[in-house]
């Protein structure tokens, strides 16, 4: 009877010794499904944005994810191959759709592409953040710790460019022109045009404007002063054209 006992508990040990890896590979197949399918929409959303967006500052940011993502996407799937896990070779069909959206949409795609980034961003933190404290898998575990900071550096990075587009969109501009003008209404974007407010006379409309700390002013070969400034709290370019039309954001 003890020789009955002692084999049948060997048995069931034996099994979960098995059973233990399988469970621990299912959670760890998750977490690679996820992070592959948020890397490689990082990837190809950002080789469209660098593309198709106009804002520089979009067009640096997609730079990067490439850059970044690209060798995350790469040290997982080496990591995924030595445990035995498969990693997609597609995006989902959600990812896709959003891909396609940005390929298909009409430029500029600047303010779409933002959006999806940050809620990318907040996604994969939540996904990594969690796989590091209470992942079953230690070489992916560590992937995940170690991944972590670049992307709460990426969110920072799209929430301030985010918050630019929209200071952009919200631009002061002055009602009186430098030059005599048509009766059209001001622009939301700087006006090409022979400049003759003076660089003094040009820090004092931007000062006027609701801005401080102004700096940096040089008139490009569009006539348009441009430079930085204060407002809120917050340090953001801004230009000046001949009409005296102040706008926050540019480049």
């Amino acid at each position: 009877m003890k020789t009955r006992l002692l084999l049948a508990s060997l048995a069931t040990a034996t099994a979960m010794s098995f059973a233990l890896p399988a469970l621990a590979a299912d959670s760890a197949q998750d977490f690679v499904d996820k992070a592959a399918a948020g890397g490689m929409f990082e990837v190809d959303s950002s080789k469209v944005a660098e593309t198709k967006a106009q804002d520089q500052s979009v067009k640096d940011f997609a730079h990067k994810m490439i850059d970044h993502h690209g060798a995350a996407n790469a040290k997982l799937e080496t990591i995924a191959g030595e445990q035995k896990l498969t990693v997609p070779k597609e995006l989902d069909a959600k990812h896709k759709g959003d891909v396609d959206t940005l390929q298909n949409g009409k430029d500029p795609i600047d303010t779409p592409y933002v959006q999806m980034q940050r809620d990318a961003h907040s996604d994969a933190v939540k996904l990594f953040e969690s796989y590091a404290k209470d992942g079953d898998n230690a070489q992916l575990k560590t992937f995940a710790q170690e991944t972590v900071p670049t992307l709460k550096m990426h969110q920072e990075m799209i929430e301030k460019i985010a918050s630019k587009i929209g200071d952009k969109s919200a631009a002061t501009t002055s009602t009186t022109p430098a030059v005599a003008t048509t009766d059209t209404a001001n622009p939301s974007a700087p006006v090409p045009g022979a400049n003759s407010f003076t660089e003094d006379q040009a820090k004092d409309r931007i000062q006027d404007a609701g801005f401080s700390d102004v700096s940096k002013l040089a008139k490009d070969d569009q006539g348009i002063w441009r430079g930085q400034a204060n407002k809120g709290g917050k340090t953001t370019a801004v230009a000046l054209d001949y009409q005296g039309n102040v706008v926050a954001g540019t480049n």
